[in-house]
């Protein structure tokens, strides 16, 4: 039991700070190998090579997006029966997770690996990037397997307050895929091929890491022979949970995927200058996936515990931090926010920076607004209303939508640039009021 952690007693804000800092590092390590990726190709294959990759962003995102947001939901009932003290529910459940995982891994593999091509062109990838974008996607697609691997032991691990091992494991397999990549791309001349596979190799590593820890370190995780029987109600809870977390990812990728469609007609220097100002704040918003995450655990540990007092006292607490790192960003962003894009090219594409830098500073004056997001929404999955995120990535979609419908083929580039922003203020004008309706029918059910 030592290495779980106990979220429905102590400070919230000692709590949330504790468990959130090995997160954040576990996020930033994550994305370290989508940037790895992004400046190998970018410096040693150029800008076109970087478009390819960058062009297959948001139907990446709708994919695996919603490999992510399954695993994240199947892990809330997992942290309820901890945070109730039920071991052997806990068990039963991580046992149902891993079936169901299975099952989702291999049926969407298929079914995306065969749309690949059709995909890019709905969306109209322009032809000097096309090529690159398939083979590049492809391969991630074939991942899938992997991405479920990691992501649903790691959302285990996490759901017991355990945020620390998922970290370690990360920081090896980053350097892993350092390693792999530049072996790939230059020794082997693999081309954007080699960024896909040495990403795809190294979350199978952290998978395969995770799942050795869980089965060395974690008794109350032994799984008996009985508890390993499929339950057909658990798996019924499971997918309430997860599905409405995974399509939510989706759904909002959908305006996603719409909005590089229209960035698409822009050009390939217009889809470079989104890739590399994209990767940057990816790294920025670690932090607000962070806060998320914490707050899906505290929330679930403390309904579990049905300790309903000490939600607001979280979640005020993780919007101060929200609102204090928003604000830090945007500083660095504003006057470093060029030099941050110019990892990703050469320093002669100065129109590709200008545009960069735009984006960055457009977005992270938002970063408040993205906080609410994350912090609230994680919250009420947390809490067992998953439904809810559905609901707020319509939301998002439709802003984003109405971004590559409107603003893009009006403004051009500078109408991408608030796409995000517009989609997070949608969100947020849902989920506060949201919040309150959970809450209210929480205390009610329990009284009751």
């Amino acid at each position: 039991m030592k290495s779980t952690k106990d979220m429905t007693v102590g400070s919230p804000m000692k709590l949330i700070l504790g468990f959130s800092l090995p997160l954040l590092f576990g996020f930033l390590f994550q994305q370290f190998y989508s940037v790895v990726d992004t400046i190998i190709v970018g410096r040693i294959l150029g800008v076109n090579a970087l478009a390819g990759v960058g062009a297959t962003g948001s139907v990446n995102f709708m994919v695996i997006g919603f490999c992510m947001g399954v695993c994240s939901g199947f892990a809330i009932p997992v942290a309820h029966k901890f945070g109730a003290k039920d071991y052997s529910g806990m068990r039963q459940f991580v046992a149902n997770c891993a079936w169901l995982s299975i099952a989702f891994s291999l049926v969407m593999t298929v079914i995306v690996a065969a749309l690949c091509r059709n995909i890019l062109t709905w969306m109209k990838t322009p032809e000097d990037i096309f090529e690159d974008a398939y083979i590049y996607i492809l391969i991630i697609f074939l991942g899938i397997p992997a991405t479920y691997l990691y992501n649903m032991l790691s959302g285990i691990i996490r759901s017991m307050g355990d945020s620390r091992t998922p970290l370690f494991f990360l920081i090896l397999s980053s350097f892993l895929n350092i390693g792999l990549d530049l072996l790939c791309i230059i020794y082997f001349q693999m081309g954007v091929a080699g960024a896909a596979v040495a990403t795809v190799v190294s979350q199978l590593i952290s998978g395969i890491l995770c799942l050795l820890y869980m089965m060395k370190k974690f008794e109350i995780l032994h799984i008996t022979k009985e508890e390993w029987k499929m339950n057909l109600s658990h798996m019924k809870v499971l997918c309430e949970m997860g599905i409405p977390m995974g399509l939510q990812y989706s759904i909002t990728a959908i305006g996603s995927v719409i909005l590089q469609t229209a960035v698409n007609t822009l050009g390939s220097l217009a889809v470079a200058s989104v890739t590399a100002g994209s990767k940057v704040s990816m790294f920025f918003c670690c932090a607000f996936e962070a806060m998320g995450s914490t707050m899906a655990t505290y929330g679930g540990q403390n309904v579990g515990a049905k300790k309903l007092d000490r939600l607001g006292r979280g979640l005020k607490s993780c919007i101060l931090l929200g609102v204090v790192y928003s604000v830090i960003a945007f500083a660095v962003l504003y006057f470093f926010g060029a030099n941050l894009a110019a990892l990703f090219v050469n320093s002669g594409e100065k129109q590709l920076l200008a545009d960069a830098r735009l984006l960055l500073i457009i977005n992270s004056a938002f970063y408040i607004p993205l906080a609410l997001v994350n912090i609230i929404r994680f919250m009420i999955q947390g809490m067992g209303f998953s439904t809810f995120a559905i609901l707020a990535g319509v939301l998002e979609m439709i802003a984003r939508t109405l971004a590559g419908v409107v603003l893009v083929p009006k403004f051009g580039f500078i109408g991408s640039c608030f796409a995000s922003p517009l989609a997070w203020l949608f969100a947020d004008a849902f989920l506060i009021p949201a919040y309150i309706h959970v809450y209210r029918k929480l205390q009610k059910m329990m009284k009751g």
